[in-house]
């Protein structure tokens, strides 16, 4: 999204859709089966309190995937919606001046992910799962004249609908799993 004013133009990023909707989604893959396997195996932990775990969990998650990314003519900024508390994500803001240099580093999985290098030595990650992740690294490179040629998003969208698709079959599985649990009486 693009607002633009007399004197400025700001953009806004958030992240991309699809990472959302799976990431969400094998969340609740991975865990709404706890409760009833807690309540089938007699386990120690009540499924009341998984539940309330899990909803937290699920609250925890939607709030770091409510990232936007805004940038305008004087500086880029991470932030979140107001409700996020700040002692959980802070966000940042960088003015474009005090961009010194954009660093690639590899990561454990031997991706790499981008840093901003400011003048006073101060690192800031590149947000790179935002939709529009293309018109953004343009703006970087025309606002801080840093050559972007050669950076590209951490995770291609093909792998995350695979992601999804493999989540999607665990939800059957797990949506089976509880039905046959229910049919057969071994959940009161």
């Amino acid at each position: 999204m693009t607002v633009t004013s007399a004197n400025t133009s700001t953009s806004i990023f958030r992240l991309s859709p699809l990472i959302r909707i799976t990431l969400l989604t094998l969340y609740v893959a991975l865990t709404a089966p706890l409760p009833f396997l807690s309540q089938v195996t007699a386990a120690p932990i009540p499924p009341a309190l998984l539940w309330v775990g899990i909803s937290i969990g699920l609250v925890g998650l939607y709030a770091v995937l409510t990232e936007r990314v805004i940038v305008n003519d004087q500086e880029i900024q991470v932030t979140y919606p107001a409700w996020v508390p700040r002692f959980f994500r802070k966000g940042w803001i960088l003015p474009w001046s005090d961009v010194k240099e954009l660093k690639p580093r590899s990561t454990g999985q031997g991706g790499l992910v981008y840093y901003f290098l400011s003048q006073d030595g101060k690192a800031y990650l590149l947000p790179m799962r935002v939709a529009g992740f293309a018109r953004l690294v343009k703006i970087v490179e025309a606002k801080t004249g840093i050559n972007t040629t050669d950076v590209r998003p951490l995770a291609q969208p093909w792998m995350y609908i695979i992601l999804l698709g493999f989540t999607l079959l665990l939800l059957l599985v797990d949506g089976w799993t509880i039905a046959t649990a229910l049919t057969t009486g071994q959940l009161n």
